[in-house]
């Protein structure tokens, strides 16, 4: 639709020149707002004049100095809140800079702005109509958590880049082992466990035979140290003996930079305790197996350092462990008073179900594109697939759905549960408590039941058992 002529804003030929309020369109509900088009190399700011009586847009220069320059400029006209737009991360300085000079600072999603009909596409343009469309208040912010907790989402963002990286080289030590047709990967079930980094070790120290490389498998092995002395069995060469000792060095040192990561996680989280947490200990997890693997992999450190930040243990939530506990807090933070009530959590993480209808009639699904966080909803979607197998509520509730619509949809529906109740954690302070597998099938069996006996009666019917009817 096209826009009328008198709406139209004029832009002012050089950057400083004075152009009049509108008075038509939209109310203006706030006047001492700016708007900014950010780019890489310069800023563009619209914002009101001194007097009040109409908006100058000047042009400033990326550097911190600039940032600093252009805060004052926009204090100078008593500019309470500025809305920015950018790509990248180019937003990221000025909004620091900005915010820290007591800025109200308004993270605007490219996608929505661009959707403005009736205007050309220049950087001064774009400034003004940001700065138009924030008076009115037609733009909504990007979710950003506090500062901490953005310190400490760098920190676990980087951490599992080296995690992916470590994984890398791990898969490169296999592919070596495969060459010469050691068969580590089918004598254990993990190649990172105990039993298999022994072996790798003991391979790249001078170990060849296969009885010395077996005995040193773990007690709680499935397969025999017969099966073990098959497996690992091979033909050694020196160049891939030389490649997968190099590998191992790589594995070992990424390894030493996660754990400079994960203490430097460690600190952090320790400034941010609770008040009367300080010296408290998260209670015993009732899955002893959960409670295992979290100690062999060295993450009972940071469970407790979260317990005493949030108050709460949220690994005890089935599925949850340390890693997504981790990944969920440093995106999110334990104040959640933003979301008012978990369905806008749900909403934000992209897990909540969409069904477009036009005419009476559902259309095809496509995915609804949105500012929420990626990773969490991944890091819940590897819990959910965790408990396809577990004897649990959420399990069962897994398997329901599965036989219904299969596992991706099933993982889809248990991460939108498993938020909820990270949810009503947080938030509310409700405690998760596991009704077991059997009490949630004897759920979903009774209202089968019930289905099936309003069917029969709307036939004429009445469902009797077959004991009885005997």
């Amino acid at each position: 639709m096209m826009r009328p002529k008198e709406m139209e804003p004029k832009a002012p030929e050089k950057p400083g020149e004075v152009e009049g309020m509108e008075g038509d369109g939209f109310p203006v509900l706030r006047r001492n707002v700016a708007g900014a088009d950010l780019g890489s190399e310069c800023h563009w700011i619209c914002a009101p004049t001194v007097d009040g009586t109409g908006r100058e847009v000047e042009k400033f220069g990326a550097s911190t100095a600039e940032l600093e320059r252009a805060a004052r400029w926009m204090r100078e006209r008593q500019v309470e809140s500025v809305a920015i737009e950018s790509t990248g991360v180019y937003w990221i300085a000025p909004h620091e800079v900005w915010e820290r000079c007591g800025l109200e600072v308004v993270l605007v999603s490219t996608r929505e702005l661009s959707q403005v009909p009736g205007r050309k596409k220049t950087d001064r343009i774009d400034c003004k109509w940001i700065q138009r469309l924030h008076s009115c208040g037609l733009l909504r912010g990007s979710f950003r958590p506090a500062e901490k907790i953005c310190m400490l989402r760098t920190l676990v963002r980087d951490r599992g880049v080296l995690a992916a990286e470590q994984a890398d080289w791990v898969r490169r030590m296999q592919k070596s082992l495969d060459q010469m047709n050691v068969r580590v990967h089918r004598a254990v079930s993990d190649i990172e466990g105990t039993t298999g980094m022994t072996i790798i070790r003991a391979i790249v120290d001078g170990k060849r035979k296969p009885e010395e490389l077996a005995a040193l498998r773990q007690p709680g092995c499935k397969k025999s140290p017969a099966e073990f002395v098959e497996q690992l069995t091979g033909n050694w060469r020196d160049d891939y003996l030389f490649s997968l000792a190099q590998g191992l060095k790589m594995y070992d040192a990424i390894g030493e930079r996660m754990q400079a990561y994960q203490e430097e996680i460690l600190r952090r989280l320790g400034e941010m305790e609770r008040a009367g947490y300080q010296d408290q200990e998260a209670p015993k997890l009732k899955n002893s197996n959960k409670a295992k693997m979290i100690r062999q992999r060295g993450e009972e450190p940071l469970r407790q350092a979260f317990y005493r930040m949030i108050g709460g243990d949220l690994t005890s939530i089935d599925g949850v462990g340390v890693e997504v506990l981790q990944t969920f807090v440093a995106h999110y933070g334990y104040d959640l008073s933003m979301f008012p009530d978990e369905k806008k959590l749900v909403a934000h993480l992209r897990l909540a179900p969409r069904q477009p209808i036009t005419g009476g009639k559902p259309i095809k699904n496509r995915r609804k594109r949105g500012t929420g966080s990626t990773r969490v909803a991944e890091a819940l979607g590897q819990a959910a697939f965790s408990l396809q197998n577990s004897k649990t509520a959420l399990g069962a509730y897994f398997r329901h759905i599965a036989r219904r619509k299969g596992p991706d949809v099933a993982a889809f529906a248990t991460s939108r549960k498993i938020a909820i109740y990270i949810y009503r954690m947080l938030r509310w302070g409700q405690p998760y408590v596991d009704a077991g597998a059997e009490a949630q099938e004897k759920v979903y069996e009774n209202a089968r039941l019930s289905y099936l006996k309003t069917f029969a009666a709307s036939l004429g019917f009445q469902l009797v058992p077959k004991a009885a009817s005997a």
